[in-house]
């Protein structure tokens, strides 16, 4: 990988930089397939929630081997949408991580649930399953564990503690579609999975989208009313309900790239493979990889006792790199009062956001590591 350092670092231009997450690179891989999907939607039309949204629901649900799929307007949308349609809100309380995108947390305040915060496991940055068992009180209703950067949770332990105190499970896969664990894909295990398609994702559109995926046939119906107004196929308002719908153009969008998940999946894992290997990371703490998971690096986190120092290092180079997540949920001005942090606290995650850093990851960049 030295050569590209040397090369972007003397050519100094835009063109050469080596972006953390470069959602350009996909539309020209697949951009032939693309254009046609967008000009055969902006010819034939409806441009909202027509044939292609119901193609894209269909294929999604049977990539996961699911009954339903679902499409909405985020990934936020997805999880605070799935909360309401499981009437999780005022009084409820939803356990899940500090150390996740601010997406996770704002949805179950904007469900009107409190998230109550728990620390993550120091080798993988995913929910502790110890941490979720003592936090868990009379108000809880659900568990959101979060896939971070491709790697599933312990889901075996999870899906005990759910069972044991009848608790909705509702995984958030939004940097971790295609992941497997014990074989199986997440979002299958708990009552419902939800994913967000945000351009940088692994499956991703050319802006906002989401979706939910589920076995369950009353939670489909009903998030099928909440993303339109509460209509039902009368269009009679059977409940209040918002406009959250995946559009025509992102899913046509996303069915051409769903067909190439699992090859750039795989690609992904040969940029971790490189950046293992590379020589001039041996000084930082590579991400490690859960037994029986197959990881599809979302993300690419190294920790480092000097990490200000190496992203200003790979900065000179013309290499972005990034900090996911510097700001932790509960250091989010705006919602403090609105969240509780378990009693065990939030050491590790204290701990690991002063050492972590992202580095590049887009399939295309392998091309430049080869």
């Amino acid at each position: 990988m030295d050569h590209i350092y040397s090369r972007s670092k003397s050519a100094g231009t835009s063109l050469e930089k080596i972006y953390c997450g470069f959602p350009p690179a996909q539309f020209h891989s697949y951009h032939e397939e693309i254009l046609e999907a967008i000009k055969r939607v902006c010819e034939n039309g409806p441009y909202i929630l027509g044939p292609e949204v119901e193609a894209f629901q269909e294929e999604f649900a049977r990539y996961h081997g699911v009954a339903h799929a679902i499409g909405v307007g985020s990934g936020t949308d997805a999880l605070s949408l799935t909360l309401k349609a499981y009437d999780i809100g005022p009084g409820d309380e939803v356990i899940t991580v500090s150390h996740t995108a601010l997406a996770t947390v704002a949805a179950i305040v904007i469900a009107g649930a409190t998230p109550v915060l728990v620390d993550i496991e120091p080798d993988y940055y995913t929910i502790d399953p110890e941490k979720i068992k003592k936090a868990i009180t009379s108000k809880t209703k659900a568990i959101i564990p979060v896939h971070l950067y491709g790697q599933s949770c312990d889901m075996d332990l999870i899906m005990e503690l759910a069972k044991l105190h009848n608790l909705k499970v509702i995984e958030d896969c939004a940097q971790a579609h295609g992941a497997l664990y014990q074989g199986k894909k997440v979002g299958t295990f708990g009552d419902a999975g939800c994913f967000s398609f945000y351009p940088t994702k692994n499956l991703g559109a050319i802006g906002d989208a989401g979706g939910v995926i589920t076995n369950d046939t009353a939670l489909k119906d009903r998030l099928i009313r909440l993303r339109q107004y509460g209509w039902d196929e009368k269009r009679l308002g059977q409940e209040v309900g918002i406009v959250s719908r995946l559009d025509e153009l992102q899913a046509a969008i996303l069915r051409i790239k769903l067909r190439y998940l699992d090859q750039d999946n795989a690609k992904r894992r040969a940029i971790a493979d490189q950046y293992r290997t590379n020589p001039f990371f041996k000084e930082v703490a590579h991400p490690l990889v859960r037994k029986e998971t197959e990881h599809v690096f979302h993300l690419y986190v190294v920790e480092s006792d000097f990490r200000d120092e190496l992203k200003e290092k790979l900065a000179g180079y013309g290499i972005e790199a990034g900090v996911h997540y510097q700001y932790p949920a509960h250091v989010h001005p705006g919602y403090q009062g609105k969240i509780r942090i378990a009693d065990e606290g939030l050491a590790v995650t204290e701990e690991c956001i002063k050492k972590i850093l992202t580095l590049p990851m887009y399939p295309e960049l392998l091309q430049r590591l080869l």
